[in-house]
């Protein structure tokens, strides 16, 4: 395992930004997963920053985010499609046709998870794997539990997220909220993850993802078992993990 720290949350920001970069410089007709989120926010607009400053080629990449919201319109900014391409898929000029994502919302589920990941093997898989780790471990929308076989699917929210998305758009219980993810054994198919974490909320279960064991209980934890993946922190995140950096 690669455990980097950053001494600060800007200098995390940074360097999550730079691994974005950097796999665009090294291979420029990349596939890059994204994923949303508070922690994902600042890294995205240094890449965009960056990119009006300098420009660099992104003519061939393909960006994806790792999941997406359903039975919610795009229109939501809660939608991971609307908040990738506000946050950089517009500013790298990344058409649609070179941004896969599935629907929001549509009559066949299973379907769009197959075109969605069809899609990406027919770019030639994941390139680089953006993951931010969720409170309770989970990565994508694979809630604990997910078994780590697990291919493309619809997963249930975790009731603390779908609470705040029925507030804010005013759903009711009677509409079926969930979350089209790709599915544990497809993201560790990615050729390199970086997994992000920041704040001293996360360094618990950072700790539980690093140190402990790999478990279905902890989605994160089967990244352990990645041949390539980065474990980048903040300095309050790697609290409990400093010695293994």
């Amino acid at each position: 395992m690669k455990i980097t720290i950053a001494p600060s949350e800007h200098d995390f920001d940074v360097m999550a930004a730079w691994r974005i970069i950097g796999q665009i410089l090294k291979k420029p007709d990349s596939v890059i997963g994204l994923s949303t989120g508070q922690t994902t926010k600042n890294m995205h607009a240094i890449v965009s920053d960056i990119y009006k400053r300098y420009p660099f080629d992104t003519s061939r990449i393909t960006l994806f985010n790792v999941d997406e919201l359903t039975n919610l319109p795009r229109s939501y900014a809660g939608c991971c499609y609307t908040m990738i391409r506000d946050q950089l898929a517009d500013a790298l000029d990344i058409p649609d046709e070179r941004f896969i994502m599935p629907q929001t919302i549509s009559d066949d589920y299973k379907e769009e998870c197959r075109l969605f990941q069809e899609r990406l093997e027919k770019k030639g898989g994941i390139d680089l794997q953006m993951l931010g780790l969720g409170y309770n471990g989970h990565i994508g929308i694979n809630q604990p539990g997910t078994p780590f076989g697990s291919e493309t699917w619809v997963s249930p929210m975790d009731p603390v997220f779908e609470a705040r998305v029925r507030k804010e758009t005013g759903v009711g219980p009677e509409h079926e909220l969930g979350g089209l993810t790709l599915g544990i054994r497809t993201i560790m198919r990615a050729r390199k993850i970086v997994l992000i974490a920041k704040g001293s909320h996360k360094a618990e279960m950072v700790r539980l993802m690093l140190k402990g064991p790999v478990t279905e209980d902890i989605p994160a934890s089967v990244l352990q078992l990645h041949p390539n993946c980065e474990f980048l922190l903040d300095a309050d995140a790697a609290e409990y993990v400093k010695d293994m950096a």
